[in-house]
């Protein structure tokens, strides 16, 4: 399993660092989490289009977490080749409303050729294929969740999220944990910072841990990060 940090920054538009993003990568399938703004592209820079991916998973439904969702369903009906395997979206509550919205005002991104199915799972497990994903609810927005994927090796996906009981519940001895750390040292809303991150690790115990989805206040972070925490970066690979 090989997880790709196609975005590691956050709204503020930046050269460096997309809207927060993120492709696991099996033999068997491609699973995208999240869908901010400039995706797409980013997919493609790295030979993935549309047809390739087989669930994408919403942490949240805000803009820079989903910009891109109706701009890939519209190139699934439209690309060159259309799509024909089915596609799978996975979220929190409001996740059928929230495709029912953006069909309304785009039209032309409800499936003509594939099966889409979008499943709301605030707080369960579902099984795809010979992987296991499980979501918990945290603390950001009221549809918010946390995503862990399991195959043999485990990755949690945090989403954003201030300290959350469901985050620590989902991240328990994870081989990798990428983890909403906004600011080093300022406390965000809904968002975790140092202190609240080492909280939920000292918990959840996590083998690594990933910050992301990184506000431009990491640019004068002047501290060292000790194990097991490491800083995200665009294009970054881990296998598992």
């Amino acid at each position: 399993m090989r997880v790709t940090v196609l975005g590691s920054g956050t709204l503020n538009p930046s050269m460096e660092r997309g809207s927060p993003a993120y492709l696991i990568s099996t033999k068997q399938r491609k699973i995208l989490i999240d869908i901010g703004p400039a995706v797409l592209r980013r997919l493609f820079e790295y030979g993935i289009g549309c047809n390739d991916i087989d669930m994408i998973a919403l942490t949240h439904f805000h803009v820079d977490h989903t910009a891109d969702l109706a701009a890939f369903l519209f190139a699934a009906n439209y690309g060159v080749e259309p799509r024909t395997m089915p596609l799978l979206i996975v979220g929190g509550s409001g996740s059928h409303g929230l495709y029912r919205r953006l069909a309304l005002a785009y039209p032309w991104i409800r499936p003509k050729s594939y099966d889409l199915t979008i499943r709301t799972l605030p707080k369960g497990a579902i099984e795809l294929g010979d992987m296991l994903v499980r979501t918990d609810r945290v603390r950001h927005n009221r549809e918010s969740v946390a995503f862990r994927f399991e195959k043999r090796r485990s990755v949690v996906f945090s989403g954003d999220t201030d300290y959350a009981k469901g985050l620590v519940r989902l991240a328990a001895e994870t081989d990798l944990l990428i983890a909403d750390c906004a600011c080093p040292l300022r406390k965000m809303k809904g968002h975790l910072n140092l202190a609240g991150l080492d909280r939920v690790v000292a918990e959840a115990r996590p083998k690594k841990v990933l910050l992301s989805h990184l506000y431009p206040d990491w640019d004068d972070f002047q501290g060292v990060l000790h194990a097991p925490y490491l800083l995200a970066e665009d294009g970054l690979k881990i296998d598992l």
